[in-house]
């Protein structure tokens, strides 16, 4: 079977390809560097079980680079390291805080040292290329764009996108999903549940003022009010003339099974977020996201949905044993993957 290794987009290749047939600033551009730096990660070895930074096992310093806008990655020196002082840029000291807060949260709450659970640095690039309308995961490190200004803006700005980005490293280094139809719409969907319950745990929100959303905080003047994804009603996160609508069904009935979006690793990532939110309003987003961890680590990567199904059932059974999460869990996870037609 093809490997389908991460390299991991925020914004889904369907809505930068809406923008560039509009003839949107650099969409082109940023399309067709989307695909450069795809087949690059799929000839790149990236290991799944140590990438080791030079630091003391467990301290995962914070090393941020400025891209100068140039379309590379790690362009020295280090703008700010681990204990720094602030920069000027206000892109360097947001990635910066904001790896900081998703860093803590792994070690505080899940007991993780780093993406791959051996404190390795945190190589955080900012300015990538020129008006980049993204942000990815590519296998070792975090790169983010600047926006058009326009439509999206500058990714570091939002807590979501970098806990986004990070969850795809934990992810590499657990289930190692592949990043291909189900097992790619898993992948997703993780990063998804780690961005929401992190943002909701920094912002100290409940599920209830939680608004669920993924990607509104980048959206520019011409998509205020829109987002890329919605945990709550997928489908409804966007409809814009531009950018295009959102496709994400909540239930299998409505599973999308086409080429796009290497078989739909965005699109069907909705049907596993909305049975996450229906968890989290139950038992909330806290306990709700330990039960989804301990699946993560029992996965495989060419795992679909019933397999997720099935261990995150298991997960809930374990962790309600321990009395880590509430008794009733079980039939709570149960009950939400039923609701969007799960096992199938």
């Amino acid at each position: 079977m093809v490997a389908h290794p991460c390299y991991c987009l925020y914004i889904d290749p369907s809505a930068i390809e809406n923008l560039a047939k509009a003839g949107v600033g650099n969409a082109q551009v940023t399309a067709n560097q989307d695909k450069l730096l795809r087949r690059k990660r799929n000839a790149k070895e990236v290991s799944t079980e140590a990438l080791v930074g030079t630091s003391t096992a467990g301290a995962a310093p914070r090393k941020v680079y400025d891209c100068g806008h140039q379309w590379e990655q790690r362009v020295e020196p280090v703008v700010r390291d681990e204990g720094g002082p602030a920069h000027k840029d206000d892109a360097v000291n947001n990635v910066y805080d904001y790896a900081g807060q998703v860093r803590d949260f792994f070690r505080n709450n899940l007991n993780r040292n780093s993406y791959d659970n051996l404190g390795s640095d945190l190589h955080l690039n900012v300015h990538f290329g020129e008006n980049y309308n993204n942000a990815f995961w590519d296998g070792d490190e975090l790169t983010f764009g600047d926006g058009d200004g326009d439509f999206f803006v500058d990714l570091t700005g939002s807590l979501d996108v970098v806990a986004h980005e990070f969850g795809h490293g934990v992810t590499q280094f657990t289930a190692n999903l592949d990043y291909y139809s189900q097992s790619g719409a898993l992948n997703e969907s993780f990063s998804d549940v780690f961005g929401s319950a992190i943002t909701q745990h920094v912002l100290g929100q409940d599920t209830g003022e939680a608004d669920w959303l993924v990607g509104n905080e980048i959206m520019g003047p011409e998509l205020y009010g829109e987002a890329l994804r919605s945990m709550k009603a997928p489908g409804t996160a966007r409809d814009h003339p531009t950018l295009g609508r959102d496709r994400q069904p909540d239930h299998m009935d409505n599973y999308y099974a086409g080429p796009d979006d290497s078989q739909g690793v965005h699109i069907n990532s909705g049907i596993p977020n909305k049975a996450f939110y229906l968890v989290s309003t139950t038992i909330g987003t806290d306990k709700a996201l330990l039960i989804w961890y301990h699946a993560l680590q029992n996965l495989w990567p060419t795992a679909f949905f019933n397999n997720a199904v099935a261990v995150i059932v298991e997960s809930a059974r374990i962790l309600t044993k321990d009395g880590q999460v509430p008794f009733g869990s079980t039939q709570t996870v149960r009950s939400a993957f039923k609701e969007v037609g799960l096992p199938r």
